[in-house]
């Protein structure tokens, strides 16, 4: 099945207090908009998150749904959630892949492309998608 179009934006943020920089530990949030630019519905029901910082890779995150809700995306619908990592490093980047099911049950995979996280920056608005 090919993958109904879904368009990701992404805005990421350095959390400077609550980060710690002598421990190695940089806090970054990120918010991420999902809008259904399909014909059909499809649910979000998993997530899939490769993280890295400068030091290499730092995680593999897989699970249900996103910030505890696995939300329904109507077409021309969309979904904002916000959450947070923590990296060894001022820079790192995330990527990985939305898991979707439509209304007949098959499952797809929506890529969720590489985004960088840079403390000098401070944050940033990328259009995924």
């Amino acid at each position: 099945m090919q993958s109904p179009a879904f368009d990701i934006h992404v805005q990421t943020a350095y959390l400077a207090d609550q980060s710690a920089p002598e421990r190695e530990v940089f806090a970054f949030s990120y918010t991420i908009t999902i809008v259904n630019r399909s014909d059909a519905p499809a649910q979000l029901i998993a997530r899939h998150w490769k993280i890295e910082d400068e030091q290499g890779p730092q995680d593999e995150v897989r699970g249900l749904g996103v910030v505890g809700q696995q939300p329904l995306l109507r077409p021309g619908e969309r979904f904002e959630y916000s959450s947070g990592c923590r990296l060894r490093s001022d820079t790192g980047s995330m990527e990985g892949s939305y898991r979707f099911v439509t209304e007949v049950g098959e499952a797809f995979d929506v890529p969720i492309p590489r985004f960088v996280m840079h403390a000098a920056q401070g944050g940033g608005h990328r259009v995924l998608h």
